[in-house]
């Protein structure tokens, strides 16, 4: 995304975590969503560079895989600290900035798991349902300042984040739930064959270009475009089969 923007002409900061290759025409602001300071300091020096912010993209995630019960609390805490609070840490500090310019736009990376609970990624969905939630009611009351609120649920997208998925290990979860270490790697084979991240970039940089932006935009396989459909229009017994049975439970 930071690439195809950046070649859009657009003015690009990008925060990161760990040193990486840079990517050229991107300015590099070292910050962590779960530190409210660096948060703080990444928004300032933006700010003093440019005197506004006009788009903010919030896709700062992680994923825990497992059985809800044997999700060890720690790891249910960084889920929802990193996914949900780190995006309303800095929404709290850069929408004052767009409301004293009367606009802006606001896109927020959420999930397909933010629109149905995924099997055994249930905290990650937990943790996208909270993000669909806040942003619904954001978009309410931001409207009034003429700032747009941007939800984007992507599909499976062949990228970093399954390698890095933290997984329960443990013996007696593995025994207690048979289906869990097939249904995972059925998950992650449909991640490491999913879709293209530059597929994701293109949309977004039209997205961006929208005078009128939608409040959702699903980017996904047919699929799983067809399973939010489903969701929506089918009881809750049908579709929990449906979905039941693509994970093999």
């Amino acid at each position: 995304m930071a690439q195809r923007l950046s070649q859009d002409g657009h003015k690009v900061y990008g925060t990161y975590r760990r040193d990486s290759d840079p990517i050229p025409d991107v300015t590099y602001i070292k910050a962590d969503v779960r530190d409210e300071d660096s948060l703080k300091s990444a928004v300032n020096q933006v700010l003093e560079a440019e005197g506004r912010i006009d788009t903010l993209i919030s896709n700062a995630g992680m994923g825990i895989g497992g059985p809800l019960e044997f999700t060890p609390m720690d790891d249910a805490r960084m889920q929802m600290d990193v996914n949900f609070m780190g995006m309303v840490r800095l929404f709290n500090l850069v929408v004052p900035v767009m409301r004293s310019q009367r606009h802006g736009h606001i896109i927020c990376i959420s999930s397909i798991g933010g629109l149905m609970g995924l099997p055994y990624q249930g905290m990650y969905s937990a943790s996208k349902f909270a993000i669909e939630g806040y942003c619904q009611a954001l978009r309410l009351e931001l409207r009034q300042f003429g700032i747009h609120v941007t939800v984007v649920n992507p599909g499976d997208f062949s990228t970093g984040f399954t390698a890095q998925r933290n997984k329960v290990c443990d013996p007696e979860a593995l025994a207690a739930y048979p289906s869990y270490a097939q249904s995972m790697e059925s998950i992650e084979a449909d991640e490491n064959s999913g879709l293209k991240p530059e597929r994701l970039a293109r949309r977004i940089s039209k997205i961006v270009r929208k005078r009128h932006p939608r409040s959702r935009y699903v980017i996904a396989t047919f699929i799983q475009k067809a399973s939010v459909v489903l969701k929506a229009i089918l009881p809750a017994k049908w579709f929990d089969k449906i979905l039941g049975s693509y994970y093999e439970l």
